[in-house]
């Protein structure tokens, strides 16, 4: 099961993340909210809230008990390191 073990914030609120099998990969959280809607993604449209994320259980998180799989943001860097 992949974890994401760190993460920090890049420019334009992306995301560098580093995975428990040891890859790294960066994820574009902005494109990601713009194909995804729900009531627990929309805080994520303020950036301040945005960047109140932290890890939990290896899942990205935030306050409201919104998690993100890691297993889907994993499959989402990888596919576009493919490209």
């Amino acid at each position: 099961m992949i974890k994401i073990l760190s993460f920090q914030f890049l420019e334009n609120n992306t995301l560098h993340l580093e995975f428990s099998d040891g890859s790294k990969g960066v994820f574009d959280l902005p494109a990601y909210l713009t194909k995804k809607q729900g009531a627990l993604l929309e805080p994520l449209k303020d950036e301040s809230y945005l960047k109140r994320a932290f890890l939990d259980a290896g899942a990205l998180a935030w306050p409201n008990g919104l998690e993100l799989s890691p297993a889907r943001i994993y499959e989402l860097t990888q596919k576009q390191q493919a490209a």
